[in-house]
This record gives C-alpha cells, sequence and structure tokens, in this order.
C-alpha cells in the first residue's frame, strides 16, 4: 500500500528558519528567504509525489521520455551558483511511491546569485499524470496559511520556445518578512520539477511587477540544465 500523505505535507526536519535579519544586512536576509523556499518547495513535491485524482484537470499521458534530475553547480549560465544541495535532506522525507507516482527520487539545491536566492526541486521516476502532478506541486506551495498567493499562476510559452511551463507569485510572511516569491514548474512522464526565487534587494517591490514572462524564461533554460535523459 503506497503511503499516502495530505495537502501540504511537508514532514518532520524541514530546513529551519534563522532569527529576524535586519533589512540592510543582505546576507542574513538571503538566509532566511533560502530556508523559506526551501521548505515551500519541499512541501510542494510531497504533495507532487503521493497525490493523485483530476481535481484541476489533469489528464493522464505516462508514456514519453525518461529524465531524471541533477544538481548542477552553477544554472542559467553562471547567474546563480550552488549554495547548498538538499537532494539527501528531500529524499529523507519525500515518499518514493505514491497514487500518482512510483519509484520516486528527489534531487534539489539551493542557490545564491548577487542578492538573490533560488531554490530548484524535483522529483523523478515514473508519474501516472504529467499534469496533475504539476498541479498538486503548485497546491502545496499554495496551501499554507500564511502564503498569499497574489498572481495566480498560468501557462507561460518560453521566448526561445520550448515547451509551456506554470509561474505565478506568491508572498509569504516570516519572521516578520513579507517575502516575494515568484515560481515557475514543468512536470514530464518523468518528472515534476519547481523553481521559486527572491531578491533580498527587493523585498519592497509589488508582487504584481514581477517579470513573469522573463523568470519563465529562465526556468526553461534551468529545466535544460537540470533535467537530463534518464542513461545519458
Amino acid at each position: 500500500m503506497p503511503q499516502q500523505v495530505p495537502y501540504g505535507y511537508g514532514g518532520p526536519g524541514m530546513v529551519p528558519q534563522p532569527p529576524p535579519a535586519p533589512k540592510s544586512n543582505t546576507g542574513k536576509i538571503l538566509g532566511i528567504v533560502g530556508a523559506v523556499v526551501g521548505v515551500l518547495v519541499l512541501g510542494g513535491v510531497a504533495s507532487a509525489v503521493v497525490l493523485g485524482g483530476g481535481d484541476r484537470g489533469g489528464s493522464k499521458q505516462s508514456a514519453g521520455p525518461k529524465y531524471k534530475i541533477k544538481v548542477p553547480q552553477s544554472l542559467v549560465g553562471g547567474k546563480y551558483s550552488l549554495a547548498k544541495d538538499i537532494s539527501s535532506m528531500a529524499d529523507g522525507q519525500v515518499p518514493h511511491d505514491g497514487v500518482n507516482a512510483h519509484g520516486m527520487r528527489s534531487a534539489g539545491g539551493q542557490y545564491t546569485g548577487g542578492t538573490k536566492s533560488l531554490v530548484m526541486m524535483g522529483i523523478y521516476g515514473t508519474i501516472d499524470d504529467p499534469e496533475e502532478g504539476v498541479n498538486r506541486m503548485i497546491h502545496g506551495l499554495s496551501s499554507s496559511p500564511d502564503v498569499d498567493v497574489v498572481v495566480s499562476d498560468k501557462k507561460f510559452t518560453p521566448s526561445g520556445g520550448g515547451d509551456p511551463l506554470s509561474c505565478g507569485v506568491e508572498v509569504k510572511s516570516t519572521a516578520g518578512q513579507k517575502i516575494t516569491l515568484p515560481f515557475c514548474v514543468w512536470g514530464t512522464s518523468s518528472t515534476t520539477v519547481s523553481v521559486a526565487e527572491t531578491d533580498a534587494a527587493d523585498l519592497g517591490k509589488d508582487p504584481r511587477s514581477i517579470d513573469l514572462q522573463a523568470f519563465a524564461d529562465d526556468a526553461s533554460r534551468i529545466r535544460a540544465e537540470v533535467q537530463v535523459p534518464v542513461g545519458g
């Protein structure tokens, strides 16, 4: 019997959130936002792994190329550098079998680039319904009571072409600070992956002014860098 876990499952031993930091201290803020993004993404991954069904209209398409997820030392041509590989931590918290996904493994990393902090987290194995996996991951990202969905997810086609990604903007309240988190999620018959970012130098920016097309373009490049064919 596959292990069942409710929506928003994050599991014990989540990434701890550091104490509050003054807004003028960019390094400490990066520590906070990196941990926050990590917690959100891990919770979303768990939801994607163990939950199935079609309440958001997913369509089954289990056939297709098989991929795995790697954690490069840098992303987007060096724009982001790996600060911490969180694959082992995630793999120990996320069930490997569930209603919609089977034989899953987890891979992810926390990245920094200047004042920006980004987390990439993915699962790979066999996914019965890729679109439902994407829907469930987005639900996991947004289901926390201290998260407000400011821009609901919608499909973005990368400017350079390629498969669309589902992207949106959330705001999480933590340690007395509102943190803006643009995110993008994509899925295949063997992967479900999310990236979420925040900028410590721009915390006061109107979340609705985030250029989601530009972020989707970066996320598309990340997809090409982390998603590799099985056996390749």
